[in-house]
């Protein structure tokens, strides 16, 4: 315990190993928005193609083959594709929000 023994004194290796594994998180966190943010400008230029043609925001079969492709890619990653499904869903909702906006006239 420190001098007012309230608050435990851990091991300064553990300490130090803590600091360098959230170094570490922080650093993956930056580049998966950085990584989000351009992958939005992609499905941006989609949009304003897809409102220029009149095609539909919402594109079923394609995203069908992404959730089949990205549960795979979550699986061989030994990430639980249940989660990675949940991620693309959350995502897609996002751009088909955006492309609905654009084909109004909204963006």
């Amino acid at each position: 315990m420190s001098d007012d023994d309230t608050t435990p004194e851990y091991d300064p290796a553990a300490v130090a190993e803590l600091a360098s594994i959230r170094q570490s998180i922080d650093n993956i966190d930056a580049a998966v928005i950085h990584m989000l943010a351009e992958r939005f400008k992609y499905t941006q230029r989609v949009g304003y193609l897809k409102a220029a043609a009149g095609m539909p925001a919402a594109d079923p079969g394609r995203e069908q083959i992404q959730v089949a492709r990205l549960r795979s890619l979550a699986a061989e990653s030994h990430l639980d594709p249940a989660f990675a499904e949940k991620f693309l869903n959350f995502i897609v909702a996002e751009v088909i929000h955006h492309h609905e906006q654009i084909a109004g006239g909204d963006e």
